[in-house]
């Protein structure tokens, strides 16, 4: 409810809310990692996780989930929302998700149970495939994520393995558009062109 209300009073304001052309961003290559569907988690045969370390600089002028909204809307990332993970594994069918940490640190496993625990930590971003599992295993107190959609995705879904057939799962994965743009770094960002290999 607190980031609620934040949010709105930034939106209203613009206190705390940074310009697109004053966020600082870094040069990161992404670090990716695919995981195979499991029989009950679908995650992705094509698309790869993918995880940028610090790539945003977290200026203290400005509240950093706001910092991830402007920069994630303004490539097109949208219908976002300020929160934590859920603590039970879950994937989306319908479109690709985008967290940033906008605070604290988190471990999380994505891939299902046979995946893999990835620890993640303030200015880190991480694109996750229509498809893959997901959930928290560990955070700090004070964890705030900040997650975005592609404008161009379907409507969100959030459903638990054996949820939904599995065939039924992999056929909507598949029909998922890529993105019209990487959250961080546009149109020419390093997530279209490694997705674009599949």
């Amino acid at each position: 409810m607190k980031e609620e209300v934040k949010k709105f009073l930034e939106d209203v304001t613009g206190l705390g809310k940074p310009k697109r052309r004053e966020i600082e961003i870094a040069r990161r290559v992404p670090l990716s990692r695919k995981f195979r569907d499991d029989g009950v988690t679908p995650n992705n045969a094509y698309l790869p996780l993918i995880v940028y370390r610090a790539a945003i600089v977290l200026n203290p002028r400005f509240d950093p989930a706001a910092i991830f909204e402007v920069l994630f809307a303004s490539n097109r990332w949208q219908n976002g929302w300020r929160y934590t993970m859920y603590g039970y594994n879950h994937f989306h069918t319908s479109t690709h998700e985008c967290l940033g940490l906008a605070r604290g640190r988190l471990t999380a496993l994505f891939g299902g149970q046979r995946g893999r625990k990835i620890d993640l930590e303030a200015d880190d971003v991480i694109v996750i495939p229509a498809g893959v599992g997901h959930k928290r295993v560990r955070q700090s107190r004070d964890l705030l994520i900040v997650g975005a959609y592609p404008v161009n995705g379907g409507k969100y879904d959030e459903l638990k393995p054996r949820a939904i057939a599995q065939a039924t799962a992999v056929a909507r994965i598949e029909k998922v558009p890529l993105p019209s743009a990487d959250p961080v770094y546009g149109k020419n960002g390093p997530l279209l062109a490694t997705w674009r290999q599949r």
